[in-house]
């Protein structure tokens, strides 16, 4: 049985380096639309690539949250001591060996930590790429089929 490939998203980072989802951001009452547009954008990236999209914010609350859509995305958010950054490091240094694993983050740091970890890094303009090849396959697969 093939193992499971996996692409750990840091949400905040992807948000911020995406223009479409930065302005939404940046207004407090529209913030949650550009989560949930990403979260759009990666299921379909998660539904024509076979990878488990794992998607991690920062959070502010006392300890960590996940949510798991039943054949969808896992979203975890961190405990409030601990950031994105800490936590996709963490489960690049646990499980990086054990499954194909690619990690998206802007931040330097978390790109050394995650090779090192023998996990494969990618930036959130390559992502945006990726989630743009996956929505035209899934356009072109809708289009075959009528």
């Amino acid at each position: 049985m093939p193992s499971i490939s996996y692409l750990l998203v840091d949400g905040h980072s992807v948000m911020h380096a995406w223009p479409e989802l930065k302005r939404e951001q940046r207004n407090a009452s529209r913030r949650h639309l550009a989560r949930l547009e990403l979260m759009k954008r990666l299921r379909t990236y998660q539904d024509m690539s076979g990878k488990q999209v794992v998607v991690v914010f920062d959070g502010t609350h006392s300890q960590r949250s996940e949510e798991r859509e039943p054949e969808g995305l896992q979203v975890i958010y961190a405990e409030a001591a601990t950031t994105a950054d800490m936590l996709l490091e963490r489960l690049a240094n646990r499980y990086a060996k054990l499954h194909p694993m690619q990690v998206v983050s802007a931040d330097g740091m978390v790109r050394e930590t995650i090779l090192a970890c023998g996990a494969d890094w990618t930036s959130p303009e390559m992502l945006k790429t990726m989630c743009e090849d996956a929505e035209r396959a899934l356009g072109e697969a809708i289009r075959k089929r009528r």
